[in-house]
């Protein structure tokens, strides 16, 4: 499986007193591509955040976790 590189707007930006205002954008972000398809590992890697990370934003914002061997990702997402 290749690596995903951390996307330039929030690669960096994992700090243990993140801004807000980026944490906002992450935390938007994750939910969105999460519901979208993407994995927590594609999210944790193109936002620069660990697994564990990604999983509580999930958590945090009520969505729910997909069962395993959940579809693919939409290409138009």
């Amino acid at each position: 499986r290749p690596q995903l590189r951390a996307l330039p707007e929030f690669q960096g930006t994992a700090h243990s007193r993140p801004d807000p205002v980026v944490q906002a954008r992450v935390e938007a972000f994750i939910v969105e591509q999460y519901t979208a398809g993407r994995s927590l590992r594609q999210l944790a890697e193109v936002t620069d955040r660990s697994f564990s990370a990604v999983r509580n934003i999930r958590a945090k914002h009520g969505v729910h976790r997909r069962s395993a061997g959940a579809a693919a990702l939409r290409e138009d997402a």
